[in-house]
């Protein structure tokens, strides 16, 4: 009988001790869902400043600039609810005004433009890798709660659902073709 009460009790602390990794684990996921959506974010905001740095700098033409300067002044002005929407229409109108590589060159060609146009490339460039490690990252906490042990324990607390970060990140053929300078 107590051969049988000491392998229940090793039993049991061994799914404790199971459950216990496993919300840690949770944890850590969401603990990194918060990291890459902040670089995320700081991505985005970078995108939508430089694109209202080249709209404002004069070197476009006024409705080119007046485009990429109200698509990049809603992005950056959205709510949360609106922001997937409000990043694709920047992502939209950098496509339509440097769909050519002749604005990129004009951009190159002004006083300090070089430097503007390799910060505009690195952070188009950068929009897309770093919405796929957010979404990778929410991937895998999904795969995680969807677990039974999960749900039936409530291993993940009060935490929301991930959602992944779902836009239109396609850059400008202009400015993708261009290795950064």
């Amino acid at each position: 009988m107590t051969a049988t009460l000491i392998w229940i009790l090793v039993g049991l602390v061994a799914i404790g001790l199971y459950l216990s990794w496993t919300a840690g684990r949770l944890d850590r996921l969401h603990t990194r869902i918060d990291a890459t959506r902040a670089g995320l974010d700081a991505q985005l905001l970078r995108r939508a400043s430089v694109a209202q740095e080249v709209a404002t700098s004069g070197v476009l033409d006024p409705a080119a600039s007046i485009v990429l300067y109200e698509a990049a002044h809603a992005a950056r002005q959205a709510e949360e609810e609106q922001r997937e929407v409000a990043e694709s229409e920047l992502s939209q109108a950098m496509r339509a005004v440097f769909g050519e590589v002749a604005q990129v060159d004009a951009v190159r060609e002004v006083p300090g433009g070089e430097a503007a146009a390799r910060e505009l490339t690195e952070a188009v460039r950068r929009v897309p890798m770093a919405r796929r490690f957010h979404n990778d990252a929410v991937r895998a906490a999904r795969a995680l709660r969807r677990h039974r042990k999960v749900r039936w324990f409530r291993l993940a607390g009060h935490a929301p659902f991930p959602l992944a970060f779902e836009m239109d990140d396609e850059p400008p053929a202009a400015l993708a073709e261009r290795a950064p300078a």
